[in-house]
């Protein structure tokens, strides 16, 4: 190679050198220029033994160095070290590689009050930056001062959450059903997780409507923002005097906010203007926090109780409060005999669970079955809505209408009882039997009927000898034997007939004493499946009492022999010669099979109990000839 190659090849090295020397003392100025320093406290609020954090961030520069000391009266101020970030960036200058370092200090406050830190100088090379000033305000442990006690909020279950127990009225009558409600309200900094065990309305002497989920808001009080869930119910007093009600007692769980867990989260405290990292981790849905139960409590309520009047009207059941009462029957035309379905529709507010079905006015000639109930409410706690009765009746005899029906109630406002009439229900019901036919048109004196002239009696013809010359039989007479005649053996069809009938006769005999032991051993099987059936646990009230009055009947007809459908309590007890305890037993069974049936499924618990069982099982055990 030339040595002027070679020349050649050494200067552009240089030039290469000296390019990159330029650059790296371009970038070094730049950083320097660039440099920035801040500080802030991680709490600017606190309580007396309670520390903060003091933090220095110098940003664009790894060699800064920060003040060792720092001195403020009533503070104790610590240098605890520091860490290094390094934040890459790509824009249109390519990548940019900026380096941080974050001094921490530990600020211990000795007193109560309001401190300043003052600016505190950082030095970066030649070149000396200096913190803005930070104000930190500290409280004694009592949290005696409106800043201190911010942070006791989170602490004390008094500044937590809060429940109340509000009635409608305080004073009311027995069985008057009173709107309440309870309020459960909890800081919104502080995030209920679960209501523990409830909300329960303790006391004696009233009872109270189930309760159903609660309704949620965020209401502002005494200007702090609450989470508030609100029950509500009805409360119905059973007795008169003085009753105490609540208070109400709720063991939550809520989330209180961790402190020193939020310092070791990975953000950038330094980043002031990023609105994201400022509303995240201000939100207490997002801060780190602890579940922990507490016990909050309301105050109680006393509800004075006054009785109800006396000489309640006769269909008074207990129904308190206002209501309304309309009527029908379907179908309004029907045979004696034939079922009438009877709808009441009793509407308004009050305590429906005393609302019964209403009365008939007159039952004569009608048998009534036990009522059906079914219950819609208009508001959240079921002391309004409307309540559907439905009774059948079938008559016993020819009728024009329906009863009236009678319903009772108290009103508490007009403070006296008011009973509702319906109208008579217009029905056509034919049948049974028909009336002797009037004899107003007889005539009074039966001397006065014109005695009616006796027929004549035809002469009778003289008979003589000359009779038998003269009168020719009507067929004339033959002289072939008997058997050759066909009279004859027309004759002999009549024993004939009549054996064979005696054969067919007997044959439906034996035929009618085969079915009649079928049937007989057909009413036993039934009889004895029906009563091992009844031995089960599991069966629905319907079914049971179905069957246990089924087997009286079929027990009945194996005694007397009779159809077993027509069995009822009464013919049974006189089959059975049973005395008046267990003729009365056995009107209650029918009963309550006929309630059942007429009424529907929904009556009674869903099985029958071990004690009913044994009672109905005894009574068809002491049913023997």
């Amino acid at each position: 190679m030339s040595r002027s190659r070679l020349k050649k090849i050494a200067g552009s090295r240089a030039a290469l050198i000296l390019a990159l020397v330029s650059t790296l003392c371009a970038s070094a100025t730049g950083i320097a220029a660039e440099a920035t320093a801040t500080a802030v406290l991680d709490n600017s609020e606190t309580v007396l033994g309670q520390p903060v954090q003091l933090q220095i961030k110098v940003t664009g520069s790894a060699s800064a160095t920060p003040p060792q000391e720092i001195a403020v009266d009533g503070l104790e101020i610590h240098y605890a070290g520091d860490q290094r970030e390094t934040h890459i960036e790509f824009g249109s200058r390519g990548m940019t590689n900026t380096t941080s370092v974050i001094h921490t200090y530990t600020v211990m406050p000795l007193r109560a009050g309001t401190f300043k830190i003052p600016s505190q100088a950082v030095r970066v090379g030649n070149t000396s930056m200096r913190t803005p000033e930070l104000t930190l305000n500290v409280a004694d442990a009592a949290g005696r001062s409106s800043r201190g006690a911010r942070r006791n909020e989170t602490t004390d279950p008094a500044q937590i959450g809060f429940v109340e127990l509000i009635l409608a009225k305080t004073t009311a009558y027995v069985g008057e059903m009173i709107p309440t409600e309870i309020r459960l309200g909890f800081y919104t900094r502080t995030p209920v997780e679960s209501l523990g065990n409830g909300v329960e309305l303790t006391g004696q002497g009233f009872t109270t409507q189930k309760m159903r989920e609660p309704r949620q808001t965020i209401e502002t009080i005494r200007g702090r923002s609450y989470q508030v869930f609100t029950f509500k119910t009805a409360i119905a007093p059973a007795r008169s005097g003085k009753i105490d009600i609540g208070p109400v007692e709720v063991n939550p769980v809520v989330r209180i906010p961790q402190t020193n867990a939020r310092r070791a989260l990975p953000r950038d405290p330094f980043n002031l203007n990023d609105p994201f990292f400022d509303n995240f981790f201000n939100d207490p849905a997002f801060a780190p926090s602890a579940p922990r139960e507490i016990k909050i409590k309301s105050e109680a309520a006393a509800l004075e109780v006054k009785p109800l009047p006396p000489n309640a009207p006769p269909s008074f059941a207990g129904a308190v409060g206002s209501f309304t009462m309309v009527a029908d029957a379907k179908p309004t035309s029907a045979q004696v005999g034939d079922p009438l379905t009877i709808t009441a529709k009793i509407s308004g507010r009050g305590n429906f669970d005393r609302v019964t079905a209403p009365s008939f006015e007159d039952e004569k000639g009608w048998h009534k079955y036990p009522p059906s109930s079914q219950f819609k409410q208009d508001d959240d706690v079921g002391i309004s809505g409307l309540k559907t009765f439905e009774t059948v009746l079938s008559a016993n005899e020819r009728k024009e209408n329906v009863p009236a029906l009678l319903f009772s109630y108290f009103d508490p406002v007009k403070e006296q009882y008011v009973t509702l009439r319906s109208d008579r229900i217009a029905v056509h019901i034919e049948g049974g039997n028909v009336p002797a036919p009037s004899t107003a048109g007889s005539p009074a004196n039966p001397s006065s009927v014109p005695a009616q002239t006796p027929a004549t009696t035809p002469a009778s013809k003289t008979q003589d000898i000359l009779y038998q010359l003269t009168e020719l039989p009507k067929v004339n007479e033959s002289f072939h034997p008997l058997f050759a005649r066909r009279l004859f053996w027309l004759v002999q069809l009549i024993p004939l007939l009549g054996l064979l009938g005696f054969i067919v006769w007997k044959l439906r005999e034996i035929r009618l004493g085969d079915r009649e032991a079928q049937r007989i051993a057909l009413l036993e099987n039934e009889a004895a499946e029906l009563q091992k059936k009844l031995r089960h646990t599991d069966a629905l009230p319907r079914d049971y009492f179905s069957a246990a009055s089924r087997v009286v009947q079929l027990k009945t007809a194996l005694a007397k022999n009779v159809n077993p459908n027509s069995v009822d309590a009464e013919s049974a007890a006189t089959a059975f010669n049973a005395d008046e305890p267990t003729r009365k037993r056995l009107r209650e069974l029918f009963a309550v099979n006929d309630e059942l049936r007429y009424s529907g499924g929904q009556n009674g618990a869903s099985t029958v109990s071990a004690d009913r069982r044994r009672e109905v099982l005894d009574l068809l055990e002491r049913l023997r000839i």
